[in-house]
């Protein structure tokens, strides 16, 4: 099953307090809101790509832990972009820093883009649609971003104002400076 767009414009044009209170209406429900004000309905995932993203973020908190500079985020967290857009990023992270400046509700969706992302695509995901949602990060503040393709075994790096890397089947990955000292083990997310 592939995630279901809606689009309500120009009929409904949904505010943030609208969309975060549908959201809490719809618990069960794990939405995105397009800058154009679609909304998109995501599907759950299959057992293999769930236990992936759960090691990803397992280790992603697990160094975020270790380091304490910053806070690391699963998928059920949503950033509202600059764009107007609200993404969930399969694994996230924003530094502390930005946090205390922000002070940001905790119950409430973080005004901010993170300083780094990460996708996991499944085998229903269209490339297309996950890279221009990498691409949509950048765009909007995110400093790395991962796109970590399993069924082509390759990860794309995002990175502002550069070009798009592409690593065929690597067996781990660097935080660069964003993160740094957080290297990502792929052993058991590219298997």
């Amino acid at each position: 099953m592939t995630a279901l767009i809606l689009n309500l414009s120009p009929t409904i044009e949904l505010t943030d307090e609208q969309f975060f209170q549908l959201c809490q209406n719809n618990r069960d429900l794990r939405l995105e809101r397009t800058a154009e004000g679609e909304l998109i309905i995501m599907p759950p995932t299959g057992w293999g790509i769930g236990n992936r993203n759960s090691k990803l973020t397992q280790r992603l908190g697990n160094w975020t832990d270790a380091d304490g500079t910053g806070l690391a985020f699963d998928s059920s967290t949503s950033f509202k972009l600059p764009n107007g857009a609200n993404r969930s990023p399969d694994a996230s992270w924003v530094s502390q820093e930005r946090l205390e400046a922000l002070n940001p509700d905790p119950d409430r969706f973080l005004p901010i883009a993170p300083d780094f992302a990460v996708e996991l695509r499944s085998a229903l995901d269209r490339s297309k649609t996950v890279q221009q949602k990498m691409q949509e990060y950048i765009e909007n503040g995110v400093r790395l971003g991962w796109l970590i393709d399993r069924q082509n075994q390759k990860v794309q790096i995002y990175r502002p104002g550069k070009n798009v890397e592409v690593l065929r089947s690597p067996t781990s990955l660097s935080g660069e400076d964003v993160l740094p000292g957080f290297v990502l083990d792929l052993t058991q997310i590219l298997s």
